[in-house]
């Protein structure tokens, strides 16, 4: 009967240890932000008025034309003291960190790790943020 009780002890206080790593993983939130091929003043100044190390990370899903080179992160990253990069895929989000969606890919979230997906849909047809922001909240169980 002493060894039922050890393993259900053991059982117990794995889920709990599992638990706590998995909460110091998540402990920081991730916003989202969509924004229109004119959206770059308005990020601007959001992101001027963001500490630089406010604890959060922000990943950014604009509509961007396909055929033109992308220098929103470049752009982004002279407004703020937080690091500025363009996705790769397989990329995980940490905080204090600004992430920006490259040209003529969609992404997605998993396990807090951005994920880069050719696109489904022809353009015009694409909703790359609605797409993400589905993405951001599944992985967020929100």
């Amino acid at each position: 009967m002493a060894k039922k009780e050890t393993s259900s002890r053991r059982k117990t206080g794995k889920p709990e240890v599992i638990k706590e790593l998995h909460s110091a993983e998540a402990s920081f939130p991730i916003i989202g932000i969509g924004a229109s091929a004119g959206g770059l003043e308005a990020l601007e100044v959001f992101l001027k008025n963001v500490p630089p190390r406010c604890g959060m990370a922000f990943v950014i899903v604009q509509h961007l034309d396909p055929t033109h080179k992308d220098l929103l992160a470049e752009l982004l990253q002279r407004t703020t003291g937080m690091s500025v990069v363009q996705v790769s895929d397989r990329m995980k989000v940490e905080p204090d960190h600004v992430y920006v969606i490259p040209p003529n890919k969609d992404m997605s979230m998993l396990h807090r790790i951005l994920h880069l997906l050719d696109p489904a849909e022809p353009r015009g047809l694409r909703l790359p943020i609605d797409f993400f922001f589905r993405s951001l909240a599944d992985d967020m169980q929100q």
